[in-house]
């Protein structure tokens, strides 16, 4: 059985548990090696600043115009272009904003924490960019939806070179699941976004 077949033979209720252990598995992932790789836990903790106007300019602003252009792609490409296989609608159609949210929320939190925080700062942002795609294994059959995570990876990951905020990436990250998650939630012809 495929993965896509795998994914959509789940209820919605399967599917949310099996997205919160993965995002588990990887907030464990992220701490283990943080820990391993860093000569401290205080050496890690110095990427999260709190800066409302760095995470406002470089963390919102970015994630909005990241969906922005997705959606203008979406509105001009064939839906064909965009369906990953009908997880990401499987995923979001018919939740309520508040699980959105919090999904949203979870992934962007342990997935930054690991790719840009352990990763990028231990083996740097290309390796970081290209795994972070790679990991998204159901786009790397799709060359418009690989090109896109490929784009949104290395563009999080230049705004973590050029802040070393956590809170700046995880906000733009959150912004692009969220927003393209209620957008699939709330289209009526299935758009298929980025989560």
């Amino acid at each position: 059985m495929s993965q896509r077949e795998n994914i959509l033979g789940m209820t919605d209720r399967e599917l949310r548990k099996q997205v919160i252990l993965s995002q588990g598995l990887l907030l464990a992932a992220s701490i283990i090696f943080s820990l391993l790789l860093f000569d401290s836990i205080e050496d890690w903790f110095q990427y999260f600043n709190w800066n409302p106007k760095e995470i406002f300019n470089f963390g919102l602003l970015p994630g909005i115009i990241i969906v922005l252009i997705d959606v203008i792609l979406m509105r001009f490409l064939p839906k064909s272009t965009f369906d990953d296989g009908g997880v990401n609608e499987k995923l979001f159609t018919g939740q309520p904003v508040s699980s959105i949210f919090f999904l949203s929320l979870l992934v962007a939190w342990t997935e930054e924490m690991l790719f840009r925080g352990v990763i990028q700062t231990s083996f740097g942002y290309v390796f970081a960019s290209v795994f972070f795609a790679i990991v998204h294994i159901r786009y790397l059959k799709k060359p418009v939806l690989l090109a896109s995570v490929l784009m949104i990876s290395f563009y999080i990951g230049y705004l973590f070179e050029q802040t070393g905020n956590l809170f700046v990436t995880i906000t733009a990250h959150f912004i692009v699941d969220f927003l393209l998650g209620v957008t699939i939630r709330y289209y009526k012809g299935g758009i298929i976004g980025e989560a």
